[in-house]
């Protein structure tokens, strides 16, 4: 690898955490630039997981004031990205491809039309709750019922299946799913996609290391590692700054770029 390679991996790095921080789609600029450097689709793809999960940390930190609070929410829905993430990562290793990338489309279109509506369908849904609605009673929202909370449970594993084994958008549908199962404001679900979608990440890298170290790139997945670090700061940086309106539509545009780029590929 010349120089010049190596260095666009890391501004693809970069790139790739500051938007898995702001929405979660980075993988549409890492994998694209892999394959343009002429590296295997399998490879490019697990050297990517591997690399990504250093942004997810400093995403992670960046949001650390939503994540006040979150103790109860995050036991609750992280072992289910856990097992999710295992479950997509060996996905990886023993299906076709093209049989999962048939779904992908609609799936991202699935959290983008839920992102957009999830706050209409939660007022509505509050408004059948005699609680209040939207308040917070420690960190547990008053009007998200139980069978919203097993909802949401299933939702992350399904959302870590398809993080597990391809990770593109996976942050799409994590907000759609929350958005429209939970009262929280926006940016503090984004602080909870955070820490689901790196515990994806990191699992899934996990299960490449021992199952198919041999095939990892580790030179790709540092110089990711390293650019993916810088972009984690810089995208709670900017993610925070944004309104709610605008981060939603932030959601949608990423989503509807990731359902082109997919079908494109």
């Amino acid at each position: 690898m010349t120089w010049f390679e190596a260095l666009l991996v890391v501004l693809a790095g970069v790139g790739a955490g500051t938007i898995n921080t702001i929405v979660g789609s980075g993988t549409l600029i890492t994998f694209p630039t892999l394959l343009l450097l002429g590296i295997p689709p399998v490879t490019a793809n697990m050297s990517n997981t591997v690399g990504l999960v250093a942004g997810g940390v400093t995403g992670i930190h960046g949001y650390r004031r939503e994540l006040v609070g979150a103790r109860s929410d995050l036991l609750r829905l992280a072992p289910m990205s856990l097992l999710g993430g295992i479950t997509g990562a060996l996905l990886l290793l023993v299906l076709d491809p093209a049989a999962f990338k048939a779904i992908v489309p609609a799936l991202i279109l699935l959290g983008v039309v839920l992102v957009l509506a999830g706050p209409r369908l939660s007022r509505r849904a509050a408004a059948r709750h005699t609680g209040p609605g939207g308040e917070i009673d420690g960190d547990q929202p008053r009007d998200q019922t139980p069978g919203q909370r097993r909802l949401m449970q299933v939702g992350v594993f399904g959302a870590g299946i398809y993080g597990g084994y391809f990770g593109a958008a996976q942050g799409v549908l994590l907000m759609g799913i929350m958005s429209i199962l939970s009262p929280l404001p926006i940016q503090r679900l984004n602080g909870y996609k955070n820490v689901l979608g790196t515990i994806v990440n990191a699992v899934a890298a996990v299960v490449f290391i021992v199952v198919a170290g041999r095939r990892i790139d580790w030179l790709v997945a540092v110089l990711i590692a390293v650019g993916a670090l810088i972009g984690g700061v810089v995208g709670s940086t900017v993610g925070r700054r944004l309104s709610p309106t605008a981060l939603r539509v932030v959601i949608a545009v990423i989503g509807v770029v990731a359902i082109v780029k997919v079908l494109a590929s």
